[in-house]
């Protein structure tokens, strides 16, 4: 199978199971087309709600929807919906406890030639700070079609972060044990620890895979949950390895570099670096182009693993 973006899985995804479930609402606010939600407007035409360029209304009105039992997913850029609406959230989702799901899309440095305005880099910081909403970063398309899965069983709010292009796989098939809240060792080894989120776990994997060529055994963990975050796994990592790195495409400050810390500084200090983007308005660019210029690539992860170890 061709590489395709994630929000094409979440799509697919709730076209599958809202043709056998009316209560299956997708939202979004002129961003259907953007959230591939095309298809799901086609097959479920009842079933999806355009409110347009007004995401306070956006998260308002599937709050009203979640609280009469609809199963309802907002589909929006990640930038706008956690900037624009982030009081509805706090508010009418997570301390009202409705059974909204936040798809945050394009996230990280999706839009990056768009620049300042369109990154969506404290997203997750903001959002780790609001009680009662759970905070997932998917790595690839069968991730994410475990993830859409568990949140329509899953009652409670969820905000899940993808970017906007064609991911390359992580996994073989989605046939793996996924569970919200608990972190999946994809590499084993006890010289260092590498946590990634998100679309940074294909660089942790590659960066782990050229340190094993020189002898380096390095464990990569996939935190694809920030919130509830898999505190075991983090803690064994730094008994077991001694050294930490966090990759993410998110600020610095608030996301999983600072989750990671949190746990490890409380329960077993050992040294930590975290990479994403420093404090300063991220340059523009293509994506990938971004990405390098901050160090968040593998030849820049490896060279940071080799001055750990020193």
């Amino acid at each position: 199978m061709n590489k395709i973006p994630n929000r094409q899985i979440i799509c697919d995804t709730l076209v599958e199971f809202g043709k056998d479930d009316q209560d299956i609402m997708v939202l979004t606010s002129d961003s259907r087309g953007s959230a591939s939600m095309g298809n799901f407007a086609k097959e479920l035409p009842e079933q999806l709600i355009e409110v347009g360029i007004a995401e306070q209304n956006l998260v308002g009105i599937a709050a009203g929807l979640a609280a009469s039992g609809k199963k309802t997913f907002v589909a929006s850029p990640a930038c706008f919906l956690s900037m624009r609406s982030i009081e509805q959230i706090k508010v009418d989702v997570a301390y009202s406890q409705t059974n909204v799901k936040l798809i945050g899309i394009s996230g990280g440095l999706s839009y990056g030639a768009l620049g300042m305005s369109h990154h969506s880099l404290q997203d997750i910081a903001v959002m780790r700070a609001i009680p009662g909403i759970d905070i997932i970063l998917p790595a690839d398309r069968f991730e994410t079609k475990l993830v859409i899965k568990a949140l329509l069983t899953n009652k409670g709010a969820a905000y899940v972060r993808i970017g906007r292009n064609a991911v390359a796989d992580i996994y073989e098939s989605d046939s793996y044990d996924f569970q919200i809240g608990k972190a999946i060792t994809l590499s084993e080894g006890n010289d260092l620890t590498i946590i990634a989120t998100g679309e940074m776990v294909k660089v942790a994997v590659d960066t782990a895979a050229e340190l094993k060529t020189i002898g380096i055994a390095c464990r990569v963990l996939n935190m694809h949950t920030i919130k509830p975050l898999d505190e075991g796994a983090i803690i064994k990592a730094a008994k077991e390895t001694g050294k930490i790195i966090t990759i993410e495409e998110h600020s610095i400050f608030g996301g999983l570099g600072s989750a990671v810390a949190e746990v490890v500084v409380q329960n077993h200090p050992v040294p930590v670096r975290i990479l994403g983007i420093p404090d300063e308005p991220a340059i523009p660019g293509k994506s990938q182009e971004v990405l390098a210029y901050y160090g968040l690539c593998t030849d820049n992860v490896k060279k940071i693993a080799l001055q750990l170890l020193k």
